[in-house]
């Protein structure tokens, strides 16, 4: 299984294991494809209508009808599961792992399945996370406005990945 890192941090990538972060008690006791542990997605909404909840559904319809895993991990580093995350989630070559974190300057991270980088053009990521993760964006719209424009981005283009006008625009 290989993984390519797009962006420029990775959740589960080289910063995180160059200063060790492995915090396995940020994990949820049960199994989700959207881990929350900054916050970003649950401020001021009334359950069960969560854009968290509203996103988990998008991600479980998106797997039915696709086959490609998306997960989700919201974070502030160092505050994340770090490491931990690989042995939760267990990603494959059909998984997208999509950190948000604005740490860095640009909130939104990708590193994908190998078979996700061969469906999905290379361009795709970074221009998603040059959109929706670009700093006057989400301090402008919120942090959580950036996860679900790049999620709504994301599901579009997976559902047909081999029409190539499918992945060309970010709407």
């Amino acid at each position: 299984m290989g993984f390519s890192k797009v962006g420029t941090f990775s959740g589960l990538g080289s910063a995180d294991a160059k200063v060790g972060v492995n915090k396995p008690e940020l994990l949820p006791k049960e199994f989700s494809p959207v881990l929350d542990v900054a916050g970003f997605l649950s401020s001021g909404q009334v359950e069960p209508n969560t854009m968290e909840n509203r996103l988990i559904q998008q991600i479980v319809d998106l797997e039915k009808d696709t086959g490609y895993k998306l997960r989700i991990l919201a974070q502030n580093f160092p505050d994340t599961p770090g490491l931990a995350i690989k042995d939760f989630w267990v990603p494959d070559d059909r998984t997208i792992v999509f950190v948000a974190d604005p740490t860095f300057g640009n909130i939104i991270h990708f590193n994908v399945g190998s078979t996700v980088d061969l469906d999905v053009p290379r361009n795709f990521w970074s221009r998603v996370a040059g959109k929706y993760g670009n700093m006057f964006y989400w301090k402008e719209k919120g942090e959580d406005a950036s996860i679900e424009g790049a999620v709504v981005a994301i599901s579009k283009c997976l559902r047909d990945p081999t029409n190539p006008n499918n992945c060309s625009e970010i709407n």
